[in-house]
């Protein structure tokens, strides 16, 4: 047979699944793996979703989609942050951010463009460049700094290919919110260079030690940034695949453009689901995220006391801690850990060198499994550590 696609074919399976495969196949496992909401959607929510399945909206809308969800997303960005968006001719909703992700690069890349990324990453950053025919060029960071990116760094990395810089905060995996003033000298940077800027905020509504900066409301980043965010994680509606693009017309039309040759439309029904969203109080929003900020505070002070550093993650819901005090890399810890006492955790190394030396831990897992797992993984420690 012919030869597939050389790109698709070099780019290696999510090693975040392949740890979850091994755990469905065993007993009484407590993951901290996967990176969902444990809260089912809010019920009023659920409720919209049914109504308009019974009112027999299951057709087609326009591409951008529903012209109300879009003023709601663009009236909430500019309560929250003062962002200024055009709600009919800058303004996307996309099936979930992962959709968001690739209709921006897409847009943005023409083959062999470079988009620097600071990792540790979210795993499908570096392959949905690759995907839109660019070549990511990875940057680290440090956890000795809070992973804060360094804009130095990144000049370093800056080359006449260089087309954008790709960021999430707060992020996956390691729950650093960025620094406002880190944020601002990217901008710098981008302005200088002439680049632009995606900037992943799925998790905008889970932070807890600060605010949320939200890129494209900083001096000079509006007219070259691409905002991307969505329900699935604040709103528990993962499964709903309802996300959205912001960003300045010209690139926002021609992702429209991406768009309706694809995907067409996010569902009908979930855009209204959507739509109720963000149109009640945020009651059961804040709730989940107090749930979370407790979850995190018990969390991290548990796996400080088994001996693992743990860097205070300021936003998201996963814990990133320093697991180089076993003397296991990464990806040993997590597979011994899950056959010695059945806790699935995501090796570092999967998000990027930087990673290596830490495992990711989602706790967005209810209070009594993740007490638990921190009694699972002490015994694990001091079972290695004796052995």
């Amino acid at each position: 047979m012919r030869e597939l696609n050389k790109v698709i074919a070099a780019c290696p399976p999510s090693g975040i699944r392949r740890f979850f495969d091994i755990a469905a196949e065993m007993d009484d496992v407590i993951s901290l793996g996967v990176g969902e909401p444990d809260f089912v959607t809010p019920w009023r929510v659920r409720e919209a979703g049914i109504y308009a399945l019974e009112q027999g909206y299951t057709t087609y809308t326009s591409n951008a989609g529903l012209p109300q969800l879009r003023e709601l997303i663009c009236a909430d960005l500019a309560k929250r942050y003062g962002a200024d968006y055009d709600p009919g001719g800058e303004c996307l909703i996309t099936t979930g951010v992962s959709e968001g992700l690739d209709l921006a690069l897409r847009v943005l890349l023409n083959p062999g463009d470079e988009v620097i990324v600071p990792e540790p990453c979210y795993v499908a950053y570096e392959p949905c460049v690759a995907f839109a025919g660019g070549t990511p060029v990875r940057v680290p960071t440090r956890w000795e700094d809070g992973f804060a990116v360094d804009a130095e760094v990144v000049a370093a990395a800056i080359t006449p290919r260089t087309k954008a810089i790709l960021i999430g905060s707060p992020a996956n995996p390691t729950g650093a919110v960025q620094p406002r003033a880190a944020l601002e000298a990217l901008v710098r940077l981008a302005e200088e260079h002439d680049l632009y800027l995606v900037s992943d905020e799925i998790y905008d509504r889970l932070t807890y030690t600060g605010g949320h900066t939200c890129l494209g409301t900083l001096p000079g980043a509006r007219e070259r940034t691409v905002l991307l965010g969505g329900f699935s994680k604040a709103h528990a509606m993962t499964g709903w695949r309802v996300g959205w693009i912001c960003a300045p017309a010209a690139v926002a039309e021609l992702a429209v453009r991406v768009h309706q040759y694809t995907m067409l439309c996010a569902p009908h029904i979930s855009q209204l689901a959507a739509v109720e969203a963000l149109s009640a109080p945020d009651d059961e929003v804040d709730a989940m995220v107090a749930d979370y900020d407790r979850r995190r505070r018990v969390f991290v002070k548990g796996l400080r006391e088994t001996g693992l550093d743990c860097p205070e993650p300021g936003g998201a819901f996963y814990a990133f801690p320093s697991i180089r005090s076993s003397g296991m890399d990464s990806e040993t810890f997590a597979e011994r850990l899950l056959h010695a006492e059945h806790v699935a955790v995501v090796p570092g190394s999967v998000f990027g060198p930087s990673g290596e030396g830490h495992v990711r831990c989602s706790y967005a897992t209810a209070l009594p499994l993740l007490e638990e797992a921190l009694v699972r993984i002490d015994r694990f420690l001091r079972s290695s550590a004796a052995g």
